[in-house]
């Protein structure tokens, strides 16, 4: 892996590779062959950062909660010394009100259950999967320290979170003596850019590590949809029961209007829109390393070339500006 593809996952030692894959199709829109085919293209590319979750594949339920982990237990064992493995716990594993939340109870049944469909024994970085308003957050970060020191896990850390949440639980892990979190994981890309008002400022100023997820708004970025007929099946559009999340979040006719405009930009730049996009939010010097996905390999190569590719400061102050709408709150707009 060159030199220039890694970087610190926050104020810690673990170096993890300048992106990172996510894996949440495994299971639905990929099948088994296609996530060993996705992971070995990533890999051979020198992506080595691996993210999951127990509740994956997204919009699942329960029938399909862990199938993703499971398909990764499969492929991972021949790799394991290459590769940095986050998962996550809290969502619902199970119809009893146990199997989910940030309880103690079900972040240690929770990791234990993740490790054996992983077939490792130690998980790199082990995150809550969102805030639980149910479960005192001391309470969670003392199961977490607890993972850490009987070396089940080796770091930690949060999505989904708030900067007002993450605030909290850094001071009650200083305060404490817990283990930190060492990353966050928010959405960001040119089209929701709100976390730049808050949580990025204060992941800068802790040394948090930032790993956004859908940095081309779950494919809207890829200038592959027409706002004028129904989402292509098998898209993050329209191939589970989060389909609906996703039309909520990006299918308005104001983002497919500056989709038009992003394309048009990176037509000028030479750039394929994906690469620009992936390459807009790793510019952010605050993050550590975009998530990419794919439903087939070959999904995987405008991606994947932000690895080589720089944005040019003239093309990102452009960005910049013209995404500048997407920087505010919905009530703000």
């Amino acid at each position: 892996m060159s030199v220039d593809n890694v970087v610190r996952l926050g104020r810690s030692g673990l170096k993890v590779s300048r992106l990172c894959l996510g894996t949440m199709t495994f299971g639905t829109q990929a099948d088994e062959d296609m996530s060993f085919a996705i992971m070995d293209k990533a890999l051979g590319a020198g992506v080595n950062f691996f993210d999951t979750a127990d509740v994956y594949p997204l919009g699942g339920g329960h029938e399909l909660a862990g199938t993703t982990e499971t398909i990764i237990g499969r492929w991972l064992p021949r790799h394991r010394h290459e590769i940095i493995l986050a998962t996550k716990c809290v969502g619902e594993m199970g119809p009893f009100p146990h199997q989910k939340g940030a309880s103690r109870k079900h972040i240690l049944d929770a990791v234990d259950a993740s490790l054996r469909r992983l077939n490792t024994d130690y998980i790199d970085l082990y995150q809550l999967h969102s805030y639980d308003t149910e479960t005192p957050i001391e309470e969670s970060l003392a199961a977490l320290d607890y993972l850490v020191h009987v070396g089940k896990v080796r770091y930690v850390g949060c999505s989904n979170f708030k900067a007002w949440q993450l605030a909290r639980a850094l001071g009650k892990s200083e305060a404490r003596g817990y283990v930190r979190f060492d990353s966050v994981q928010p959405r960001y890309n040119l089209l929701f850019r709100e976390i730049e008002r808050e949580l990025l400022p204060l992941s800068q100023e802790e040394e948090v590590g930032v790993i956004p997820y859908n940095p081309i708004a779950g494919g809207l970025l890829s200038a592959k949809h027409n706002p004028k007929s129904e989402p292509q099946v098998g898209t993050r559009f329209n191939s589970s029961r989060a389909s609906q999340l996703y039309r909520e979040r990006y299918w308005h006719e104001d983002k497919f209007e500056m989709v038009k405009e992003l394309k048009e930009l990176a037509h000028e730049a030479g750039i394929p829109i994906v690469t620009m996009a992936v390459a807009w939010v790793a510019a952010n010097p605050v993050v550590t390393a975009p998530i990419i996905g794919a439903s087939k390999a070959e999904q995987l190569n405008d991606s994947l070339k932000a690895l080589e590719y720089e944005i040019d400061h003239d093309l990102k102050a452009r960005l910049d500006e013209m995404t500048q709408q997407y920087r505010r709150g919905d009530a703000e707009r």
